[in-house]
């Protein structure tokens, strides 16, 4: 399995912000408005607006527009890709990197 670990540290530094978690957490129940997602929240729009764009960035997030407003909802494959990372990550598997005699430096 090929890990991509720039691409998935990306997307885990956008998740290191608790109210990127919390946005996260209400998208999990499915796709909302940004006023929706901004009730939860003591700040203002232009800050919700820079964590959404956190967000979409690194691909978590998708945004639909409709008319003026923005509808955002998780993007479930990306989130999958990161578990399926994340368990890899942690989990002693018959292709974990350490097993693959060609890559260690410690012969």
């Amino acid at each position: 399995m090929d890990l991509n670990y720039d691409d998935n540290a990306k997307i885990i530094k956008a998740l290191s912000d608790g109210n990127r978690l919390k946005i996260i957490d209400i998208l999990s129940c499915g796709e909302k408005c940004a006023c929706d997602i901004l009730d939860h929240f003591d700040f203002t729009q232009p800050t919700l607006s820079h964590h959404m764009k956190v967000l979409m960035e690194c691909g978590i997030v998708d945004c639909r527009k409709d008319g003026l407003w923005s509808y955002y909802s998780l993007n479930s494959s990306n989130c999958n890709k990161l578990i399926l990372f994340i368990m890899n990550l942690v989990t002693d598997t018959d292709d974990c990197i350490c097993k693959d005699k060609s890559k260690c430096e410690c012969k």
